[in-house]
């Protein structure tokens, strides 16, 4: 086998440490896995992840390999010594951890497997619902209908036609999975291989369900009832359990997921549980002060607006905003007021307004408005 840097062929620098070479070295053990990566090339780069885990996880082989390169391992490091298969691992020990990734089960002859005729609980959904922006303010009941697999009704989950019943596998004996031991120039090598009889489930169904083709679950349109309660907030989640997928092999359902998407509102904007608004004010109502109606998400609240009050001036609405979505209670409302400035004036009102600048002790001189900004104005 042509010599590579290990550290290449790791994706690891020349100063990682341990953890970083261990790490880096379990990804690719699982993703060139003889059993798990059928692709041209993949075993063969699985001995060479190997080879190079066994020398930088070793102090004194990785010493002498920084120092002599390739030669300093020559007859100590490398792939598949005398009698070495996949049992050893590079030189990882019984590489426990890592297998129970690949088939969830301990290595050598007590391999224990998750049994493929045991109940399996079914897969979780994901759901998104769409709702106007005063539904999630207020709460609301809908209806909510999607596809999901369910338990087939005629064979009741086990696939077989009615009157007869699935059979253990006699190639496997019902564990889903065969032993394969070979012998070639890295040793003897023993994996484990999916049952090319039963593929995996363990038993044969020789007279399928007609319903179900022998799945044991149809897919099926299911609608169920949801509240949505009052202050869910965009972007939220909530579980609705048993409304997921059918299980297997007679396991529960799994639970459906909805989060929530929270249309925008012209009027409101929303930050968790306060509610934001800009109104218009004129100057005199800014200047003298006045009483005005005010938009809430609960109908319209009266706002005294003080005399003197200056542009962009916040005031807050205690309890208008949004209910807590967890207990009692409201957030607030924060009204922004915009003093509005008129485009165009009359000659009384121009009048009006320069007696005011000189009642108090100032002078002013109005400016005309050009041809082009009076055309402007007109044609708006």
């Amino acid at each position: 086998m042509a010599q590579e840097d290990y550290y290449s062929v790791l994706g690891v620098d020349r100063n990682a440490s341990d953890k970083e070479i261990t790490s880096a070295y379990r990804k690719l053990a699982k993703k060139y896995h003889p059993d798990l990566n059928h692709e041209p090339g993949a075993e063969e780069k699985y001995k060479k992840v190997n080879e190079a885990y066994e020398v930088l996880h070793d102090k004194q082989k990785k010493a002498q390999y920084d120092q002599f390169g390739s030669a300093g391992v020559n007859g100590q490091g490398g792939f598949g010594g005398a009698g070495q298969g996949y049992s050893d691992f590079g030189g990882f020990g019984d590489f426990g951890d890592i297998f129970n990734d690949f088939f969830g089960g301990a290595t050598g002859a007590n391999q224990r497997r998750a049994n493929p005729t045991a109940p399996t609980r079914g897969e979780d959904l994901d759901y998104t619902l769409s709702i106007d922006f005063m539904d999630a303010i207020t709460g609301k009941k809908t209806q909510v209908s999607y596809t999901r697999s369910e338990t087939c009704p005629t064979c009741k989950g086990n696939g077989a036609e009615k009157g007869t019943h699935p059979i253990t596998c006699d190639k496997c004996n019902g564990t889903g999975y065969m032993t394969i031991t070979q012998k070639s120039m890295l040793g003897v090598i023993r994996r484990q291989t999916v049952c090319d009889k039963c593929h995996g489930k363990g038993v044969i169904i020789e007279h399928p369900c007609q319903t179900c083709h022998g799945k044991g679950v149809i897919d099926n349109k299911n609608t169920i009832e949801v509240n949505i309660p009052a202050g869910i907030d965009n972007g939220q989640q909530l579980r609705y359990e048993g409304q997921g997928e059918a299980g297997k092999n007679g396991g529960p359902y799994g639970d459906l997921y909805i989060s929530y998407r929270i249309k925008p509102s012209k009027d409101f904007e929303r930050k968790g549980t306060t509610i934001y608004t800009t109104v218009p004010i004129s100057f005199a109502q800014a200047t003298l002060g006045d009483e005005i109606n005010v938009k809430t998400v609960h109908g319209e609240k009266k706002l005294k607006i003080p005399a003197g009050t200056q542009p962009n001036k916040e005031f807050t609405l205690r309890g208008e905003g949004v209910p807590y979505l967890r207990g009692n209670g409201k957030g607030d409302q924060i009204t922004t007021v915009q003093v509005q400035i008129p485009k165009s004036i009359n000659e009384k009102q121009k009048q009006a307004l320069v007696d005011f600048v000189k009642a108090g002790g100032g002078s002013i001189t109005p400016q005309e408005k050009g041809f082009f900004e009076r055309l402007k104005e007109k044609l708006q």
